[in-house]
């Protein structure tokens, strides 16, 4: 999961706990809301954990170069 799927759950979890008012039989739909605020808090947290290793603010990976002394063969 991604940053933005992350934040999309947290924003679909705030807006069924404190926008809506509906009520659904056999169905909490505030439970719901936190329910998906939660998973989208651990994504978020987890996606910036591991953000280092899945590109980054680097962006691609480093190369080493190594140049070997003297001179070329003939």
């Amino acid at each position: 999961m991604g940053l933005g799927a992350s934040l999309f759950l947290i924003a679909g979890g705030a807006i069924l706990v404190w926008g809506v008012n509906a009520e659904v039989a056999g169905l909490d739909v505030d439970a719901i809301g936190v329910i998906l605020m939660v998973v989208g808090v651990i994504g978020l947290v987890l996606s910036m954990l591991f953000w280092s290793s899945w590109g980054g603010w680097g962006g691609g990976r480093r190369r080493s170069t190594y140049v070997e002394e003297g001179p070329p063969p003939a």
